[in-house]
């Protein structure tokens, strides 16, 4: 009862996170496209291979975006494939603030807050596959296969 529990919490907190993630990728993508930078002077993109924010605007908008809304989507639809793709997701933004903050040189709240919701991402999907002992891993489908543990009475 408490495994379900714990595993039903943390599946609606990766949804959330999953989500928020999506909806901030994606505005910041339009935005950034729409207004030519977010008024961020060029001069913060010399050290990267980008001579505009609109290469930096696509990616975030396609790739990073994009990612993260097929994950909550298949979170949403309970798909075993939304493990996967939430584990590209949160690849995905982590990589992404890697990069900027070593093209931009500076760090700021926001690239730590979706550094540590795509690192939350990553473990959460850990958790969820079963892959540390006190939580076993429960299909999403709610049907087990070949090989998935079944949970331990305590």
């Amino acid at each position: 009862m408490i495994v379900k529990l714990a595993r039903g919490t943390l599946r609606w907190t990766l949804i959330v996170i999953t989500v928020f993630n999506a909806l901030s990728a994606v505005a910041g993508g339009i935005a950034i496209l729409a207004t030519n930078g977010l008024g961020m002077p060029l001069s913060m993109l010399k050290n990267g291979p980008f001579n505009s924010f609109t290469a930096p605007g696509i990616i975030l908008l396609v790739v990073v975006g994009g990612s993260q809304v097929v994950s909550g989507v298949l979170l949403l639809m309970r798909k075993e494939s939304a493990y996967v793709w939430t584990s590209i997701a949160g690849f995905g933004i982590v990589i992404w603030i890697f990069v900027e903050v070593a093209i931009i040189e500076a760090t700021a709240w926001l690239q730590v807050l979706y550094f540590s919701t795509g690192l939350a991402q990553l473990i959460a999907v850990v958790v969820l596959l079963g892959v540390v002992h006190w939580l076993p891993r429960i299909p999403l489908s709610g049907v087990p296969r070949e090989g998935d543990r079944a949970p331990q009475a305590r």
